[in-house]
């Protein structure tokens, strides 16, 4: 059931019978009445004037009429100059209540055989280090955003592309051989990816140290002081043992080998406890170590179709200057691979495990250009989604000066800041006195949930191209718009709903129609049905703040209702019904709209 729909199909009709014309679609569309005006939805007529050839008053006075004789949802009507102001009859709101109420995914789509496949891709983490902050945003968006997806009746394939190769990678392992006397994570008692991170820092500690003596013994010998560093930072034994490393591992030498799968299981081993504990996951992983040889026979095959050009020192170019763009550099002089090059080999592998519709990459603003480029040369190279692939772009996230510092003192580790949000989450909870009558076990469960919940919805409530600060103090707050402000009112309806079965009051699956209904219980049953539009919206616009926004409204359309009226202790069993069918619908679709941003909802707080 639609009503909007419904009434614009008519006003078509009206249109046609009073003018003569047929009209499109877009100019019998209807909008929510201002609340300074009576009404549920508005007409604007002004469009229409050259077909009527009449004033606005006139117009909208016309159709109305047509309106209130014609279709079954308008009882009455009232004209502000252009606008159409329509009252949408008792019974509609009913129905369209009891429509919601049958529905238990009320708003969203399923998938059919027919849908198509969007394959998302998120996280994109390197294995020398733990993820941090910013990889928080970027699996928080891209887990809402598959959810999203899947609610427009989309099939989502999840992915995630480790780059698990490299001097980076060397880097920690060359650390562990050198001063790691066989600690593994069982016997330090860290998690995997922490040990290896600590390596990574040490390799930095002791390359930095090594530089800074080599420049001074260049400066004394008479070079420049950028000319000495410079020479030092090639000539430092530490990162030529690197990359000697590097060489071996690209030999396939059996040792090195060995060591890296070793410290990589490591390190995914911690990657997995993250993940969990964000509450994301992945339909299929691939590894750069695997995808970037496909890449380089990928670019060899376009460079014999003549779609890209080798130079004489023998590396491979794309020209994308007709693109508006410039050369690109696909495989260097000594034929090894470039990012680019990877990422064409990890589309040439995932093509063949999929039939990709959609591909979306969430990654940060800093690689606009690099996805730019990547279109351009899938869609060269033959696939059918590289010209319309979709980067996801979003900005950087931060925290206020001073806060929760990382044991590296650079970034801000995932790990840390959802210990952090946890614990300020029971503490918080704590003061304000909503863990009485619980078991310990449930307040350490329901601080998780509430702890995650607020640091989901502060990142997610932004608009994801914006660069962002998120304040763990504000996040965690049971008023305003954040996640716990949510989250309390769904456990306040829960609450309400207990109470109404203690108390052996029936929830009806249908309410009869001429039941009557207020005003406010008018606007809480409209602002419930615009949870299909956000949904779509929110797929349209690739917006996981759509949907955290809209959640966020219909919450305190809810709290002004409750505010105003009493639920059991309505005057009469029609109104009890009625207002425990709308709260526990709002309940639901709370329930669904929170979960396509990854946050769970507590029964009780």
């Amino acid at each position: 059931m639609n009503i909007e729909n419904e009434i614009s199909c008519s006003v078509i009709k009206a249109i046609k019978e009073l003018y003569g014309q047929e009209v499109p679609c877009e100019m019998a569309q209807l909008q929510k009445t201002k609340k300074e005006f009576e009404g549920n939805l508005t007409l604007v007529v002004f469009p229409l004037l050259k077909i009527s050839r009449k004033k606005p008053e006139d117009t909208a006075k016309e159709i109305g009429d047509w309106l209130v004789a014609n279709n079954r949802h308008v009882a009455s009507f009232n004209v502000v100059k252009g606008f159409l102001n329509l009252n949408i009859a008792t019974s509609s709101w009913v129905m369209l209540l009891n429509h919601i109420n049958a529905d238990g995914k009320f708003g969203e789509k399923k998938a059919t055989e027919n849908s198509p496949l969007v394959m998302i891709e998120y996280s994109s983490p390197n294995t020398n280090k733990p993820l941090h902050l910013g990889h928080v945003r970027n699996n928080l968006l891209g887990w809402s955003l598959a959810c999203i997806m899947e609610a427009n009746g989309n099939k989502v394939v999840k992915t995630n592309i480790v780059n698990d190769r490299g001097i980076h990678i060397c880097k920690s392992m060359l650390a562990w051989q050198k001063w790691g006397n066989g600690e593994t994570p069982e016997t330090s008692g860290k998690k995997g990816d922490h040990l290896i991170g600590d390596y990574y820092v040490a390799f930095d500690q002791h390359y930095r140290e090594e530089v800074k003596a080599l420049t001074e013994e260049y400066v004394t010998a008479g070079m420049k002081d950028e000319d000495a560093e410079k020479k030092a930072k090639e000539e430092a034994p530490l990162i030529k043992e690197a990359h000697a490393m590097l060489v071996k591992w690209e030999q396939n030498d059996p040792e090195v080998r060995s060591l890296w799968e070793t410290m990589n299981s490591w390190v995914y081993a911690g990657f997995d406890q993250t993940y969990k504990a964000l509450g994301v996951a992945f339909d299929k992983i691939y590894y750069e170590s695997q995808t970037y040889l496909k890449g380089k026979a990928k670019v060899e095959e376009g460079l014999e179709k003549g779609l890209f050009y080798r130079k004489d020192d023998n590396s491979v170019w794309a020209d994308l200057t007709a693109d508006g763009l410039d050369q690109k550099l696909l495989l260097r002089s000594d034929g090894t691979s470039v990012y680019m090059t990877q990422d064409i080999g990890t589309a040439e592998m995932r093509f063949k495990d999929y039939p990709i519709d959609k591909m979306i990459y969430v990654v940060g603003n800093e690689q606009n250009y690099h996805f730019q480029v990547l279109s351009i040369l899938l869609d060269r190279l033959g696939f059918k989604w590289g010209k319309e692939l979709v980067h996801f772009s979003y900005g950087m996230v931060e925290l206020p000066n001073g806060k929760m510092k990382s044991r590296e003192g650079t970034v801000v580790d995932a790990d840390d800041l959802i210990e952090e949000m946890i614990s300020d989450a029971r503490k918080t909870s704590e003061e304000l006195g909503k863990f009485s009558d619980m078991t310990d076990k449930e307040r350490n469960e329901i601080a998780r949930i509430v702890g995650m919940g607020a640091l989901k919805y502060f990142i997610l409530k932004v608009d994801a191209r914006k660069n962002m600060l998120f304040n763990p103090e504000e996040s965690i707050d049971f008023n305003g718009n954040t996640g716990p402000f949510i989250q309390y009112t769904y456990a306040r309806i829960r609450s309400i709903m207990r109470k109404a079965a203690e108390q052996g009051i029936a929830i009806p699956s249908t309410l009869k129609e001429d039941i009557a209904v207020n005003d406010k219980e008018v606007d809480l049953i409209q602002k419930t049905n615009e949870y299909s539009a956000a949904v779509a919206q929110a797929g349209k616009d690739y917006s996981p703040s759509g949907i955290a926004n809209y959640c966020y409204e219909l919450t305190k359309e809810f709290n002004q209702f409750y505010n105003d009226y009493s639920i059991l202790g309505a005057d009469t069993k029609d109104e009890k019904e009625l207002r425990l069918v709308l709260a526990s619908n709002v309940a639901k679709i709370l329930k669904n709209g929170m979960r396509l941003l990854g946050i769970e909802m507590p029964e009780r707080m």
